[in-house]
C-alpha cells in the first residue's frame, strides 16, 4: 500500500510500503480517514531526530489519526466493524511497572507511532490494539476524532495542574497544544485562561472562546496583564507550552504564592529556570509526557459540545498532497494552526 515516508532527514516521498497487517485477536483492523500532521512529526522531518529518537531508517509518518473499523479480532468486545473510531498511539507494555501504576505514558517500553523506529499511519490501514481504539459519537467529525490526540495532551496539562474550580490560568505559547491546554483548563474548571503569543492570528483564533483572554506579548506585558486581573495576587496556574528557552525568564512573577507551573511545551535544548524565585512561592512543578488515561474523556468533551476543536482546523489537504502538507506545516505560518491530511476513500 503507499504511505507518507520520511526516507531521511528533509527528505519524504509518497511510495509503496509492504508492512504486516495481521489482525490479532484483541486487534481491529482501521481504514484511516484523516490524520493530522503534529509538530514532532514535522521536526522529524526537518531535523531527522527529537531527542534520542533518531530516524535512522525509512519511516511512515502521522500519528494523530481516525477512520473506520473494517476488520476485527475474535476476541474484540466493544467495538465492530464500520464502527467510527480514534486511536490512541502509544500501546504500552500492559505487564510493565508503568502502566500497573498508571503512568503508562512514561513506560520505556512503549511502541509510539511515527516515533523511530515504529511506524506512523499515514497510510489506508493500520492494526491496532482495541483497548486503545475509541469508538466516536456520531457528534464528533473524523477531523474532530484526529484531534482528540493532541486534544489529549492538553488534558494531561489540566489534569496535572489539579486544578480548583474558579482557578486563573495562564498559557504561554498560542499553538495548538496551547491551545488546546486553555480549552482543557477551562473544562477543567478555571474561570479564566490568559494565553500569550507573539502571533496575532493564532491568538485572535484561541480568543474567540468564551474564558480566554489573548494577550499579545509585542504590545503588552504578560506579567501587568495577570496581576492587574488578579489584584496584584497572580495567576493559580501557568502552563508554559511554547518550549521556547524565553518563556522560562520571569516565570514565577506570573504565579501566586504557592501556584502550580506545568510544563507542557517541549524545548530543543536544556534550559535554565530561577530556582530561587520557585522556592520563595513554594511553587509547585508538574510536567507533562503525552498523556494516560484520558483519551475517553477527551471524546466526551469534544461530543458534549464544551469544547469545539473545529476553529482549530486550518486546513485540509488531500493523501496524495501529503508533502505539501508537511511543506506548509514546516513553514509555521502564524495563520496555521492544525494542517491536516485525507486520506482516500
Amino acid at each position: 500500500m503507499k504511505a507518507l515516508v520520511l526516507e531521511r532527514k528533509g527528505e519524504l516521498s509518497l511510495r509503496e510500503i509492504d508492512l504486516p497487517l495481521d489482525v490479532g485477536p484483541r486487534d481491529v483492523k482501521i481504514a484511516i480517514h484523516t490524520v493530522g500532521v503534529c509538530g514532532s512529526d514535522v521536526h522529524y522531518y526537518t531535523h531527522g531526530a527529537i531527542g534520542s529518537f533518531v530516524v535512522r531508517e525509512p519511516m511512515v509518518l502521522g500519528h494523530e489519526a481516525a477512520g473506520t473499523v473494517t476488520e476485527i479480532g475474535a476476541e474484540v468486545a466493544h467495538l465492530k466493524v464500520g464502527d467510527r473510531v480514534c486511536m490512541e498511539p502509544g500501546v504500552p507494555n500492559m505487564s510493565s511497572r508503568a502502566s500497573k501504576l498508571g503512568i503508562y505514558n512514561v513506560d520505556p517500553d512503549v511502541r509510539f507511532w511515527a516515533t523511530p523506529p515504529v511506524h506512523g499511519v499515514l497510510m489506508p490501514e493500520v492494526v491496532h490494539p482495541e483497548a486503545f481504539t475509541y469508538k466516536l459519537p456520531d457528534a464528533v467529525s473524523f477531523g474532530e476524532g484526529a484531534m482528540v490526540e493532541p486534544f489529549a495532551v492538553g488534558m494531561q496539562a489540566a489534569t496535572r495542574a489539579r486544578i480548583v474550580p474558579g482557578d486563573v490560568a495562564v498559557v504561554i505559547g498560542c499553538g495548538p497544544i496551547g491551545i488546546m491546554t486553555a480549552l482543557a483548563a477551562l473544562a477543567g474548571g478555571c474561570s479564566a485562561v490568559f494565553i500569550s503569543d507573539l502571533s496575532a492570528p493564532k491568538l485572535a483564533i484561541a480568543a474567540q472562546y468564551p474564558g480566554v483572554t489573548a494577550v499579545n506579548i509585542t504590545e503588552a506585558s504578560l506579567q501587568e496583564t495577570i496581576l492587574a486581573a488578579t489584584d496584584g495576587w497572580g495567576a493559580d496556574i501557568v502552563f508554559e507550552a511554547s518550549g521556547s528557552p524565553r518563556a522560562y525568564q520571569g516565570i514565577f512573577d506570573l504565579m501566586r504564592p504557592g501556584g502550580a507551573l506545568v510544563l507542557v511545551g517541549l524545548p530543543v535544548e536544556p534550559v535554565a529556570f530561577d530556582i530561587p524565585a520557585s522556592i520563595f512561592k513554594e511553587a509547585r512543578i508538574e510536567t507533562v509526557f503525552r498523556y494516560a488515561n484520558n483519551f475517553d474523556r477527551a471524546v466526551n468533551l469534544i461530543a458534549s459540545g464544551k469544547v469545539d476543536l473545529k476553529p482549530l482546523i486550518t486546513d485540509t489537504f488531500d493523501f496524495t498532497d501529503s508533502i505539501a502538507a508537511f511543506d506548509r506545516a514546516a513553514k509555521g505560518l502564524p495563520e496555521d494552526v492544525k494542517i491536516q491530511i485525507r486520506m482516500p476513500s
